[in-house]
């Protein structure tokens, strides 16, 4: 009889297991789909950011390739030159390209003073200072030309 009540207690645990094992099973499984859903929106948000550190490498790139060009064909060339009005020439062309460069404002702001154009100079002084706001030389150019209006 013990024989037949443990079969029957072992017949009645398979069946529970067996009825509750799809449900654990479903647990089991909807976790793990929403664990992948989080992870694949987690992969989306990564790549949305990978993309825009491309683009913003790219927009570098393009800028650094503008200011070499802007050297090489306008402030160099400013530098060596004797003639005022095509040194501001230079200068201008090349601010055109690589408006982000503090030296070549104020190297502008100093050919534009220099020829009298005191208030575009001013500009310049001020376009120095704010991309390099510890431009000491930029900043003594500038009160200078303050002080002498």
């Amino acid at each position: 009889m013990r024989m037949i009540v443990k079969s029957k207690v072992r017949i009645l645990c398979a069946i529970a297991f067996l009825t509750l094992l799809p449900a654990c099973m479903s647990e089991i499984l909807e976790r793990q789909a929403e664990q992948i859903r989080q992870q694949n929106e987690e992969l989306g948000r990564q790549r949305k950011e990978l993309e825009a550190l491309a683009a913003g490498k790219q927009i570098q790139d393009s800028q650094q390739r503008d200011c070499n060009r802007a050297f090489r064909e306008y402030f160099d060339k400013a530098q060596l030159s004797t003639n005022r009005d095509e040194t501001i020439s230079l200068y201008r062309k090349g601010l055109e390209l690589c408006p982000d460069d503090d030296v070549a404002h104020y190297e502008f702001g100093r050919a534009l003073a220099d020829a009298g154009q005191r208030a575009e100079a001013e500009k310049e002084f001020e376009a120095a200072l704010k991309i390099n706001p510890s431009f000491g030389e930029a900043r003594r150019q500038l009160e200078t030309l303050r002080t002498n209006r």
